[in-house]
């Protein structure tokens, strides 16, 4: 049996422009998913019924979107979705305690983490897109009898994105050496940690006690450096897309990866017995006027398309004006163009309303973004 912890905020940081709202998790991607949907969905279709989703700040959205977990059968009296908000007293001073990384959000949690009764925890980010087959994983774990095994996928490291990534290190047997912490010098292929670990119960709850007797504050860095040598971590290497937001133009790039040629999509939502569930939403068909024309585009329901959308992503409820061209852009949930509008690499958050006649463009490594409810 196995429980899991998803970490919702630990990078909201990461992406301003789209997060001031939002936490990452609940950040939306693909026409209907929000970010948590992976994650969640990994542990799910692995039969992993107990999951635990501990929240921070901005986490109204989310909590709207989890519901009680009934889409993703989570709705449950025993076990189930429960989300850990933070925990504040009237003698609590300043009242919560902010966390800025796992250790710390483990230890925010850690009545939970002591009443732990399965074998085995999976614990997750949620700043990353991929569909990972976490039984294998676990599997892998209890055959080699680790302490940790840390999920890595091999990638190409440039000096950009050693900064934003940890490595990990291992022998041939696949325990793991050491772990360079954002290291910016690396070029090369290496295993990149992509924050998908399996850690037995026992070891977990250990761990998170010696970190608050210690005032441990990092996994990567107080426990797995520190304890390579003594303790057994070991890698299990994932081979499908990976997909990791540290920018928007990371955001970007990879919702425009879902026009290519299929393969990356197939990837994500076409793997057998793998479905990314999600919140469902009973919505209206998308309406295309006699004059419109798309191409090569993500279209979500509820839409009202009259102008012309061309290697772009619609979520619900989007309103293409007449004579207006959309293309490599993203707009969210209940954005509206008026007619006359042109708009290239942009990125529109909900509700915002671009006016008759507007011309706004960015660029595919720097795409123009403009906030929630805003109007142009």
């Amino acid at each position: 049996m196995t429980e899991g912890i998803i970490f919702t905020s630990l990078h909201d940081d990461l992406i301003p422009e789209l997060t001031k709202v939002r936490t990452m998790a609940s950040l939306p991607y693909g026409c209907r998913y929000r970010l948590i949907d992976f994650p969640l969905s990994n542990m799910v279709n692995s039969g992993i019924g107990s999951v635990y989703v501990v929240a921070q700040r901005n986490y109204q959205s989310l909590t709207d979107h989890l519901g009680s977990g009934k889409d993703w059968d989570l709705a449950r009296r025993s076990g189930g979705l429960k989300i850990m908000t933070p925990y504040s007293s009237a003698f609590a001073g300043n009242g919560i305690a902010k966390f800025n990384s796992r250790m710390e959000a483990l230890k925010s949690i850690s009545n939970t983490v002591f009443e732990l009764t399965s074998d085995y925890v999976v614990l997750a980010d949620c700043d990353g897109i991929c569909n990972i087959n976490l039984s294998d994983m676990i599997a892998c774990h209890e055959k080699t009898g680790a302490d940790i095994t840390i999920a890595v996928k091999r990638m190409n490291v440039t000096p950009e994105r050693g900064e934003r990534s940890v490595i990990i290190e291992s022998d041939n047997t696949g325990r793991v050496l050491d772990a360079l912490v954002r290291p910016s010098r690396l070029v090369g292929c290496f295993d990149v940690n992509i924050n998908i670990w399996v850690v037995s119960r026992r070891y977990l709850q250990s761990m998170v006690h010696d970190a608050m007797a210690r005032d441990l504050t990092s996994m990567t860095r107080d426990i797995v450096r520190k304890n390579a040598k003594f303790a057994k971590y070991m890698i299990y290497r994932y081979e499908g897309y990976y997909a990791n937001f540290t920018s928007l133009q990371d955001y970007y790039t990879s919702s425009m990866d879902l026009l290519g040629d299929g393969s990356e999509r197939n990837s994500i939502f076409n793997v057998r017995g793998r479905p990314i569930i999600t919140k469902v939403r009973n919505s209206t068909p998308t309406k295309y006027s006699g004059n419109s024309k798309v191409k090569n585009s993500l279209i979500a329901d509820g839409c009202v398309i009259e102008g012309v959308v061309e290697n772009s992503i619609l979520f619900r409820g989007v309103k293409v004006g007449k004579n207006t061209v959309i293309k490599n852009s993203i707009l969210f949930q209940d954005t509206y163009t008026g007619s006359n509008v042109t708009l290239d690499c942009v990125i529109t958050d909900k509700d915002v309303v671009i006016r008759d006649f507007r011309n706004l463009s960015g660029y595919k490594t720097m795409p123009f973004c403009i906030d929630k409810g805003r109007m142009v």
